[in-house]
Formats: C-alpha cells, sequence, structure tokens
C-alpha cells in the first residue's frame, strides 16, 4: 500500500504539472475523447475521487448513492458550470482527501465499487490508472508528450488481471487458453506475466500495452503483436476500468471516440 500510495501521489503530481500553467481557453480544449474537453477529464478524476472516499469510509452510503448513478457524460455535463480555478481546487481537495483515507486501509481490505468489490490495493492502482488515462487525454489535448514511467507497472498489471473482466462486461466467455504478455519497461528492462509456455503471447511496449489496455489508443496504431487467437481477441477489446463496455478509439486513420472508463 505504501508503494502504491507513493506511485498515486506522484501520478497526481504529473497531472497537476499539466494542469497549473493552463489559461481558461485551455480547460476548454478537446481531447480525444469525443465530446469532452480538458475540463470534463479532470471534473470525473474529482468527482470519483469523492465516489471512493464514500466507499472506503461507508461502504453502506456509497452503495445507496449508486443507485442514482446516471453516466460519466452526464457527470461531465453537470460540471461544466465550474470556472477552472473552482475545478482545479475541488481536483486537489478531492484527491487529497482520497489518499489520506487510503492510507488507513490495509491492502487486502474489501471496498465496493462499481464493477466487482475489489481490494484497497487493486481499488488505489485503479485511481492510479485512472489518473494516467485521464492524464494522457488531457496531454493529448495540449499536445504533449509525457514520458513514460515504471508507474505504469501498475496499469499493466490492472490490463493483465482484467483481462476475464473484458469479455465478461461484454457477455462473452474468456477463452480458456492461458496469455504470456511480455514488455519492455521504460527504463529498458523486461516485464512478463501468464505462463512462460503458453502459446499465446501479447508483446510490445509496456507504453502501448497500457494504452490498449485503458482504450487510448486503437490497437492497430502500436507496435503490439498479438500471437495466437486468444491474445488478439484479448487484445481487441481489453478494458481495465469498471463500468459497461468501452467504445474504444478509432485507428488514427479515422476520427477518435470514446471517452472509455
Amino acid at each position: 500500500m505504501a508503494e502504491l500510495l507513493t506511485d498515486l501521489r506522484a501520478e497526481t503530481a504529473s497531472l497537476e504539472a499539466l494542469l497549473q500553467p493552463l489559461g481558461e481557453s485551455d480547460w476548454e480544449r478537446p481531447t480525444p475523447a469525443e465530446g469532452w474537453a480538458v475540463r470534463d477529464q479532470v471534473s470525473h478524476l474529482a468527482w470519483f475521487d469523492d465516489a471512493a472516499v464514500l466507499a472506503a469510509t461507508d461502504p453502506a452510503a456509497y452503495r445507496a448513492a449508486l443507485e442514482g448513478f446516471t453516466s460519466v457524460d452526464d457527470i461531465a455535463a453537470s460540471k461544466r458550470g465550474l470556472a477552472p480555478d473552482e475545478l482545479l481546487a475541488w481536483f486537489r481537495a478531492s484527491r487529497a482527501r482520497s489518499l489520506e483515507v487510503f492510507a488507513t486501509l490495509g491492502a487486502r481490505d474489501r471496498l465496493p465499487w462499481f464493477g466487482p468489490d475489489m481490494s484497497a490495493a487493486s481499488f488505489v492502482t485503479a485511481r492510479l490508472m485512472e489518473t494516467w488515462a485521464h492524464g494522457q487525454d488531457v496531454a493529448d489535448a495540449l499536445g504533449v508528450t509525457r514520458a513514460p514511467t515504471a508507474r505504469l507497472r501498475h496499469v499493466a498489471t490492472m490490463g493483465v488481471r482484467a483481462r476475464p473482466y473484458s469479455f465478461a462486461v461484454r457477455g462473452l466467455p474468456a477463452p480458456a487458453e492461458p496469455v504470456r504478455v511480455e514488455l519492455v519497461t521504460p527504463d529498458g528492462g523486461t516485464w512478463t506475466a501468464g505462463p512462460a509456455h503458453a502459446a499465446s503471447l501479447v508483446r510490445g511496449t509496456m507504453l502501448d500495452f497500457c494504452l490498449v489496455v485503458t482504450q487510448r489508443i486503437h490497437l492497430s496504431d502500436t507496435g503490439l503483436e498479438p500471437v495466437g487467437e486468444s491474445a488478439r481477441a484479448w487484445m481487441e477489446i481489453a478494458q481495465c476500468f469498471a463500468g459497461p463496455p468501452g467504445k474504444g478509439r478509432s485507428p488514427k486513420s479515422g476520427a477518435d471516440q470514446g471517452h472509455s472508463g
């Protein structure tokens, strides 16, 4: 938990470094997520940080509040009246509060969420994944290229663990055949998951893998190599965020679409 919280703080600081110097018009820049501006990416994170605090501190109240949940697009629309300084202050306060609450949890504590209940460790990993993924949308809107960091290992881990969910959320049976994942880390090392003998394999950079499992890029626009039917079937629908099936992104030759989590 300590390592996860340290990395979540670092990922938060990375996003804040993008947001801090923005002028008022920059907050209205469109992101690759259809219909979402920079401001919507930030309000999304702040709203779900508040929801995460409620889930961790009062699960019954969280479950009751969940019954009134509509959609992420409705949340974004409802917060568009906030001025940029109000929005940034909300995100900072919500993230700070969530970090305080997460620090009181044990790694195996169970928390309710929008998909299945999660361990606290997975819960914090999910907040880091969301911060990185929505931060990627912000960076793309601003024309900024972010250097990948070792923190991507958390996103990659969540992507691998969510393989069965990627199929289940679409009402599809997950292939029984195991898949090996072999990725080149940002520092040039190797990160692996899955049995070494598996006939199906996903090979490429950790950055490309993380972009695909968070649905921030179309598979065809990466250098990932899915070997075998099970590997390709997974990569074509991979989704490591909770909620209904994401729309994903179109190939760069077409129009981007979908907020994807």
